[in-house]
């Protein structure tokens, strides 16, 4: 039997189950399918075009459990026309949904290997359904360490599950603010700091990176200086994507595109455009 899959083009309704404020700015919303249709099962770093009827269309990355595919989950922080229209929904509103579409982290690939995650600010939420996936396989996998810089106290994601995560004896988790407030204990400075003592073997480990692009480049420079390779270090970029699909030319960069290339990377395709103005 053939199963047709869904229009690429045509948002699918779904509608809002919960949503949860993370910070003063972001939020994450729990969707359930609506009318009865199927799910689609997602990979960890791929995303969805979610659409506010009367509002337009954006990008968001999954921040959910790829075990879980009937309920979507999206973390998304107010800072534009759409984004701010999402994170005013309540429950039962609708949303259009289109995708999965992107490349994923390689978890596969990297079985056997140490992980290293370092995420800046909302980037914790794409590394979020890696983090799912890989303690749900920890046997499969070597050392892995969380690494995460927020700017301040209030602009941590997801602080439960941090506190959850750190305390397990099978995955380091290093959390750093730029600007402390005087009971914080924690670390203080760039998230870039926290590689150096990270526990991880450079010459096979495997790094997955997301965050603001001038964090992502300077934390590329720090896995270099520990000795990892290029290839082994994955960046997930961020563009204005409108169709999704590779059609629009919105997202081009250099000769990929971030929606249908990317948005997961390996450095050594990229490097010669990360940090380019003109790209």
């Amino acid at each position: 039997m053939t199963v047709a899959l869904p229009d690429p083009m045509t948002p699918a309704p779904w509608s809002i189950r919960r949503t949860r404020r993370e910070t003063h700015d972001t939020f994450t919303l729990e969707l359930e399918v609506a009318n009865g249709r199927a799910a689609v099962p997602f990979a960890p770093g791929q995303f969805n075009m979610l659409y506010v009827f009367g509002a337009g269309e954006v990008p968001i990355s999954f921040s959910g459990d790829p075990a879980k595919p009937k309920m979507l989950v999206h973390t998304v922080r107010a800072v534009g026309a759409v984004s701010r229209a999402i994170c005013k929904l309540k429950r039962g509103d609708a949303v259009g949904v289109r995708g999965p579409f992107g490349s994923s982290w390689p978890l596969a690939e990297a079985i056997g290997s140490d992980i290293v995650m370092v995420a800046g600010g909302i980037g914790l939420a794409p590394l979020r359904p890696a983090v799912y996936d890989l303690l749900a396989r920890r046997e499969k996998y070597g050392r892995i360490a969380l690494l995460y810089g927020a700017r301040t106290p209030r602009d941590l994601l997801f602080q439960r599950e941090l506190e959850q995560w750190r305390s397990r004896f099978d995955l380091q988790v290093e959390i750093t603010l730029d600007t402390a407030s005087k009971d914080w204990r924690g670390n203080v400075g760039v998230v870039t700091k926290l590689i150096a003592a990270a526990a991880f073997d450079p010459l096979s480990a495997v790094a997955l990176v997301c965050g603001p692009e001038v964090m992502m480049r300077f934390t590329v420079l720090e896995l270099k200086r520990r000795g990892m390779s290029d290839e082994n270090i994955y960046l997930s970029m961020e563009r204005n994507m409108k169709c999704a699909i590779g059609f629009c030319g919105h997202c081009q960069f250099g000769p990929a595109f971030i929606c249908k290339d990317g948005p997961v990377f390996r450095y050594d395709r990229i490097r010669d455009w990360l940090g380019l103005r003109e790209i």
